[in-house]
């Protein structure tokens, strides 16, 4: 086809709207010059309009799709962003920290947490943990925004070069990611969830200086063990501060993050070793540690020391729990599982294990006493024994140092038992103690051979004996057991279903220094020492005869010790109440009543007295709240709990000024402002700057005075006679001045004695928690003043201090017997104390004329004949105080409160 033929075609492609190009001359020049032109300008013309429009192209898709990627990123981070948590509440981070309870030497008790959690400021985390952590969980943490881009790339590289290996995967999150994870997101694993952590992570570190997320998250993270935060996991691993960590200590913490269960240095000890070889490597290739520091590092054994007993009080299980209560009524639970609290409390450990040890010695040697209740289970057979002593849970209560036992084979003088991974043997020696036990308290025959105890199959609780010479070493003196040198010698144990509390208090600032709620928290978290409320018995008598002190009697104040009977009112039986013993003992001293616990002579001393004075009495000193104007309480009926009497007899040998019972020294919030202190007395002159030879700043004693110091005294020199001459003779072997009362409820439901040192005062009380008789002849005296003596041994160790005398007593030498000034050939002479003005002479006597009265009064067989006092008409006792015998008196229903001791 020729040019010509062409060129319509080409018109025709023309755009009509195209302006018209002139016209070109025909001719061969011009036609050959155009040839030239298009072979020479047409060809490269075409080819440049390709490749702009394909760069034109390009670069257009690329814009497109820049924005559109920008669109997509913008809507992504709208879309994520709106609703994610607030960052901004991380600035006022105040985690979960445990509240931890101190003895009083600073020694742990124990801690209460939701997570175990010790809060550090980053400031004062050695530099070097710090790095540890950096090093080995992100390396550009100083220098990414929130991600490490740089990371990410080298984990993707590594991963790559790794697959198949069977190498962990390494991973590219930052701190700043898990802080945004662990505090405001989820550990949900999606994609979704990445995108809100990165968006987070960004807006913390515009947000955030890098030493606070570092803060954040150091005391966030879990560590395994039960360890929240670095502080934390450094004393549960090693039983060290931040500070006396070695590097590979720290390389070890460090090493936790990522899984904390796979590097359990117990379950899994060379991976752990491992890990923490390689965060060292970390260290050393940042340059955060020298070659010599991570050579000395990589061979150290990792050696884990959790904390160790001795640093922890272990027998302050029932304290603890007081304190625990009292933190929770005061606070709350937020504040006490989560707060951070540092509580000192007045537990003093010494005094605490000897009372954990003597109130279960002597509870076991009572539950002794009255037999053997047989074995925790019986197999039929002894055939796979060793598996089914592991399927059987031990009892509760049962003590940590005891085992349990399978009887494998019994002869007359010893059994055979199998035990897990040994044998051993019982003794009939040490067995002979085992009669059965009958309801009541009461037991059978005592057994003749092995054969009457126990039985081939029978599962038993046993101690192996060398551990119980261990406790008579620490002060503790073991129930009588000796078999000789039998190998592998083992003795029978049981849970003692009799129970009991201990109270040991400072009786002058009222600090709580001992108290065992009962014999085991395991088997019973009821606190008998706070709230089990018992009647007193006996050891409430000296708060009567305090009240008569009081209201001028002495302690020569004659009393009849006679029947007397209670007209209760129509329908209702005579109340007589008896003496312990039976007998009546005529006229005797006021402190013979108290020495003797004479029954008869205390009902009619609170009845001349006035039960209105002693129910005062009682409330002044808080043994009772509301106490009744009954005659019964002047015996104990009321119902008291042991950190109550324990508390009032405080007061009396605290010179009868009030004493608060505290456990609690001080307690301290998160940030270390103290926020409640027990002693809050003030002292103004205690500021001086200088000191300039002025005197000593005097610190007011503002507490009340709850009777007069004599009076005081007097009742704790007559409490003094009780160990030394009444019903706490037992007590008297110590040879140092102790003073107390024993208590004995009817029927001997309730057993206490309440006794004090010159610094020292502790109440026990033994019973049944759910109230019955302990036996016969099981008393105050039998069952508790024992226990009360083994603590006194152990705790003043022969430590002898007198009584402080307070100014304004009289001494004077008198007959014991009598009351009377002592003569030359006198028998038994004491210095009695008596008030300025008041001689024996001048003492009362309390007794009563022949004639009966309603239920507002009392007939009384008089003093007997041959007495010869002048009694007036309406039984008014000439001289006496407070008028005639009936005031305050009142009727009393009495059956809980005759045949108290």
């Amino acid at each position: 086809m020729t040019d010509e033929t062409r060129k319509p075609e080409l018109r025709a492609e023309r755009d009509p709207h195209d302006t018209p190009r002139p016209r070109r001359p025909k001719g061969g020049g011009d036609d050959g010059a155009k040839k030239t032109r298009k072979g020479a300008q047409g060809a490269p013309r075409k080819r440049r309009s390709l490749f702009g429009r394909f760069v034109v192209g390009a670069l257009s898709l690329a814009f497109l799709g820049a924005i559109v990627g920008v669109a997509i990123i913008a809507g992504a981070l709208y879309y994520y962003g709106r609703d994610l948590p607030d960052h901004t509440q991380l600035a006022d981070y105040e985690p979960a920290v445990s509240t931890r309870i101190y003895a009083g030497d600073g020694r742990l008790i124990t801690e209460y947490a939701v997570q175990k959690r010790v809060f550090v400021p980053v400031e004062a985390m050695p530099r070097l943990v710090i790095d540890a952590f950096i090093s080995a969980e992100d390396q550009n943490f100083y220098t990414h925004p929130g991600l490490d881009f740089k990371g990410l790339l080298r984990a993707v590289v590594t991963n790559v070069k790794n697959y198949g290996s069977g190498r962990r995967p390494e991973g590219a999150s930052t701190i700043t990611q898990q802080v945004a994870k662990n505090f405001l997101l989820t550990n949900e694993v999606s994609i979704d969830r990445k995108i809100k952590e990165a968006i987070l992570s960004f807006r913390i570190e515009q947000a955030f200086s890098k030493d606070h997320i570092l803060e954040l998250y150091l005391n966030e993270i879990y560590l395994g063990g039960g360890s929240y935060g670095v502080a934390a996991a450094a004393m549960n691993y090693f039983n060290k501060s931040l500070d006396q960590l070695s590097i590979g200590e720290m390389a070890y913490l460090a090493a936790l993050p990522k899984a904390p269960n796979n590097y359990n240095p117990f379950r899994h000890p060379e991976a752990a070793k491992g890990r923490r070889d390689w965060v060292i490597g970390r260290m050393l290739e940042d340059g955060r540690i020298t070659r010599e520091e991570a050579e000395q590092a990589w061979n150290e054994p990792l050696i884990v020391r959790p904390r160790e007993e001795t640093q922890i009080v272990a027998e302050g299980a029932y304290f603890a729990e007081e304190v625990r209560r009292e933190l929770q009524q005061r606070y709350g639970d937020t504040m006490l599982y989560k707060g951070g609290l540092a509580v000192r409390t007045s537990l003093e450990p010494r005094l605490q294990g000897i009372a954990t040890r003597v109130m279960r010695e002597g509870l076991m040697d009572y539950d002794r006493r009255h037999g053997w209740r047989g074995p925790v289970a019986h197999f039929d057979g002894t055939e796979d024994w060793a598996r089914k002593l592991g399927d059987v849970p031990r009892p509760g209560g049962a003590l940590p140092e005891w085992e349990m036992a399978v009887v494998l084979e019994v002869s007359p003088k010893e059994a055979r038992i199998g035990l897990r991974g040994r044998a051993g043997t019982l003794t009939f020696d040490d067995t002979k103690w085992a009669r059965q036990w009958l309801e009541n308290q009461r037991f059978g025959a005592a057994p003749k051979s092995m054969a009457d105890v126990v039985k081939v199959g029978d599962l038993v609780l046993v101690e192996e004996a060398g551990a119980k010479a261990a406790k008579a070493e620490e002060g503790v003196q073991p129930a009588a057991a000796t078999a000789g040198d039998v190998p592998n010698r083992f003795l029978l144990r049981q849970v003692p279903n009799v129970n009991g509390a201990m109270v040991a208090m400072d009786p002058h600032t009222g600090r709580v220094l001992a108290m065992v709620g009962g014999f085991s928290l395991e088997a019973s978290e009821f606190n008998r020492a706070t709230q089990a409320w018992r009647q007193p018995g006996s050891s409430f008598k000296p708060f009567v005869y305090m009240t008569a002190l009081e209201n001028g009697y002495t302690p020569s104040s004659i009393i009849l010790d006679a029947p007397v009977e209670f007209d209760q009112g129509p329908g209702l039986p005579k109340w007589r109440p008896k003496n312990y013993s039976g007998e009546f003992y005529g006229p005797s001293t006021l402190r013979i009543g108290i020495e003797k616990s004479r029954n008869l002579m205390t009902v009619r001393l609170a009845h001349a007295v006035g039960m209105d004075k002693v129910a005062e009495m009682a409330e002044r000193f808080g043994i009772f709240d509301n106490m009744p104007e009954m005659l019964s309480y002047s015996l104990g009926a009321g119902e008291t709990t042991v950190l109550r009497l324990t508390t009032a007899y405080a007061q009396i040998v605290n010179g009868g000024k009030k004493v608060t019972p505290t456990l609690i020294d001080r307690i301290q919030d998160r940030t270390g402002h103290t926020i409640f202190r027990h002693d809050d007395r003030t002292c103004p002159d205690c500021g001086g700057v200088f000191w300039q030879e002025q005197a000593v700043p005097a610190v007011p004693d503002a507490r009340q005075q709850l009777v007069d110091p004599v009076t005081a005294y007097q009742m704790t020199s007559i409490l003094e006679g009780v160990v030394l001459r009444g019903t706490g003779q037992r007590i008297a072997e110590l040879g140092v001045p102790l003073a107390g009362k024993t208590g004995t409820s009817n029927d001997s439901f309730d057993t206490w004695f309440v006794g004090f040192s010159p610094d020292l005062v502790v109440g026990v009380f033994v019973g049944f928690d759910d109230p019955k008789t302990l036996g016969p002849k099981e008393t105050g005296s039998s069952v508790a003043a024992p226990i009360f003596k083994d603590f006194m041994a152990a705790a003043l160790d022969g430590k002898a201090t007198p009584f402080r005398i307070p100014s304004g007593v009289q001494l004077v030498r008198v007959d014991h017997d009598s009351g009377l000034p002592a003569m030359p050939g006198t028998g038994r002479v004491i210095l009695e104390a008596f008030k300025p003005g008041q001689t024996p002479y001048s003492s009362q006597r309390v007794g009563e004329p022949d004639y009966a009265v309603g239920p507002q009064g009392f007939t009384g067989d008089g003093f007997g004949a041959g007495e010869g006092d002048a009694w007036s008409e309406t039984g008014a006792v000439p001289g006496m105080p407070g008028g005639a015998p009936g005031d305050g008196g009142g009727a009393t229903r009495a059956p809980t409160a005759g045949g108290l001791y």
